[in-house]
């Protein structure tokens, strides 16, 4: 037999052990190559050189894709050679060389690699005006794709993935050449080390386990609060937790079950015996990759969980920040010229004049003396413009500011406003929203129209304030919305670097309609990543435990005895992990949600939801191979 018969021989007969590397093969390149024709695209080049934003996040996109593809391949092929040990040493047996064996598996590498490279191209080029006509629906915009065909992006992919061939290659390379006769026929019998009974150490690190987590949740919630030390913070609790998730897979868990186990004196059963005792001996050689998934599991949740919230809640955040359509200070010509415009392309609306007062001043006891700037409403008018907002008591005032937590302004109450070197505005509430449009300068402060008018009177006397005259526009014939928006903007000064409503949502629709496509695009490559690894390493203990199961068939056991312990040891494999990951993105989300005006339930747990599910599905596929394997042994 030549070395081609016996390569497409050996394909044939490992064809149950590639079909889903193969297949995550494929789409991880159809998923860059989408992602580098979207990067190529004419109108995406336009928005890049418009935006940093835009240029920044697919270029960091582009590099977590390609990370993500390198670790995972690397894993898989690590497996692959550790399940075909047997067959490099009887290679090796018969005499022939190392680098006989070298170049068939790396052919045959080969051969897998460009097969699922021209598969992914074709799908990708098939699934790429989905994805781009996805990716201008959650962007706003309205064009007419065909299929588009990049050879910039063709390109790139072939770069990529000869690049990972041939990184792959070097790995087979090394491990066939500093593997001993011994380490190969062994390597597929290796056995993990048998939990030995609790010492005062491993009771230690058991409990340790649950304390790193545990302090590092309870650090996090210090990370809004103690905004300038934000990256030392975020570095402690990434820490904390990445190591006790380690040493609860690595201990922990082996100390909880050694405990059950104790309690029913050995006596463990059928079901617990290919569940409990099963898992419970293997988790410490599991616990690098149990804990490298929790992490990216944590890290995949909490990234399309924070996207979907902010794409989700685009108008509403926005309305938050600018309550006006339109809004011009001391403007009064401008405004006539547009609602005289506004009449003409019967676009109906309400306009309103508001007064503001425009001071210094500086907060009382907040570590500072610098002066800032304020703006001072009326309550009463500001109702009567249409805003519902509360009349503070006469003598009082509230605080509106949408950035404040972010910009990590201090919002304890009741707090002072200091003016004219001596008189103070007593702050007693606050609120996540603003009552005029963010791009006027001036911290925004409401007060009743009685003080209002006490204060205007009053600051009459210094030389640090100016009354402000603003008119305002709310659009009751919203269809009209970009028109009118068109009449706002081209009777203003390109410079006055003043916007509308309807621009500002229009830009932020972008950025994160751009968010929220990256992060689904890297979650999808993550959980496809994470489950595949839990995948192979469960089909190599399913034929490592083979003798096991026809052990347990001629003892008359059915396959229905031995699957409900599997699927419970399938149970402690993926849910655990997976609910470890989604304790760590519940605590990150907490803290994200703190930086948002609006609520992020709903996006979280459609988002969690989809995850858990895509997650479990490669539970269902390990439990079949299981079944197929129970079903052989006999």
């Amino acid at each position: 037999m030549n070395t081609q018969k016996l390569i497409f021989r050996s394909m044939r007969k490992n064809i149950n052990m590639y079909y889903l590397y193969f297949f995550a093969m494929i789409i991880s390149i159809s998923l860059y190559y989408i992602f580098s024709t979207l990067q190529n695209d004419q109108m995406i080049i336009e928005m890049n050189q418009a935006s940093m934003n835009f240029s920044t996040s697919f270029q960091v996109a582009g590099i977590l894709l390609i990370l993500i593809t390198i670790v995972f391949t690397m894993y898989a092929t690590t497996i692959f050679i550790r399940r075909r040990s047997q067959e490099i040493g009887l290679y090796q047996l018969i005499g022939l060389s190392k680098g006989w064996v070298a170049r068939v598996f790396i052919t045959e590498h080969a051969v897998l690699g460009l097969c699922a490279l021209g598969i992914g191209l074709i799908v990708g080029t098939v699934l790429s005006r989905l994805f781009m006509l996805l990716f201008m629906n959650m962007i706003g915009f309205e064009t007419v794709i065909g299929l588009p065909f990049s050879g910039m992006a063709v390109l790139q992919t072939l770069i990529v993935f000869t690049c990972l061939i041939i990184l792959t290659s070097l790995q087979i390379i090394w491990t066939i050449y500093r593997s001993t006769l011994l380490q190969l026929f062994q390597a597929s019998h290796k056995k993990e080390e048998v939990v030995k009974q609790p010492t005062i150490v491993s009771i230690f690190l058991g409990v340790m386990g649950f304390v790193l987590i545990g302090f590092g949740y309870y650090m996090s919630t210090f990370i809004v609060e103690q905004a300038d030390m934000l990256m030392f913070l975020m570095i402690f609790v990434l820490a904390s937790t990445i190591l006790g998730t380690y040493l609860l897979f690595h201990t922990t868990i082996s100390w909880l079950f050694n405990t059950f186990r104790k309690k029913k004196n050995g006596h463990l059963g059928l079901y617990h015996s290919l569940s409990v005792a099963s898992f419970m001996h293997r988790i410490k050689g599991h616990a690098n990759s149990l804990t490298l998934i929790t992490v990216l599991s944590a890290m995949t949740i909490t990234m399309i969980s924070l996207s979907y919230s902010l794409y989700y809640s685009t108008e509403k955040d926005v309305r938050l920040a600018m309550p006006f359509d339109f809004a011009l200070e001391n403007m009064q010509d401008e405004a006539e010229q547009i609602s005289f415009q506004l009449d003409e392309a019967n676009i109906a609306y309400e306009t309103d004049q508001l007064e503001a007062i425009r001071f210094e001043g500086t907060w009382v006891n907040q570590g500072s003396t610098l002066d800032r700037a304020f703006m001072l409403f009326s309550a009463e008018q500001l109702v009567h413009a249409g805003l519902n907002v509360e009349i503070p008591k006469t003598g009082e005032a509230i605080h509106y500011n949408t950035r404040a937590i972010i910009e990590g302004n201090d919002i304890s109450l009741p707090k002072s406003i200091e003016y004219n070197d001596a008189s103070q505005i007593v702050v007693t509430e606050f609120k996540l929203e603003n009552v005029m449009n963010y791009r006027f300068y001036g911290e925004q402060i409401v007060v009743s129209e009685e003080t209002f008018r006490s204060i205007e009177n009053h600051l009459q006397e210094g030389e640090t304030s100016e009354l402000v005259s603003f008119n305002i526009f709310q659009l009751v014939d919203t269809e009209n919305a970009e028109a009118a928006s068109t009449i706002f903007l081209s009777s203003l000064d390109p410079d006055a670097f003043i916007t509308d409503f309807y621009s500002a949502y229009e830009e932020s629709l972008q950025t994160f309609g751009l968010l929220i496509f990256i992060a689904g695009l890297l979650g999808l490559v993550f959980i496809l990543s994470t489950g595949s690894i839990l995948y192979f390493k469960q089909m190599t203990e399913a034929e490592q435990e083979t003798s096991h199961y026809r052990t347990l068939r001629q003892l008359g056991f059915q396959v229905s005895d031995i699957l409900r312990g599997i699927i419970r040891k399938q149970v402690f494999v993926y849910v655990i992990p997976l609910v470890v990951g989604l304790m760590h993105a519940a605590f990150a989300l907490n803290v994200g949600s703190v930086l948002m005006a609006t609520s992020m339930v709903t996006p979280i747990i459609i988002s969690m939801t989809v995850y858990i599910v895509i997650y479990l599905l490669f539970a269902l596929f390990t439990i079949g191979y299981y079944k197929r394997i129970v079903k052989r042994a006999l």
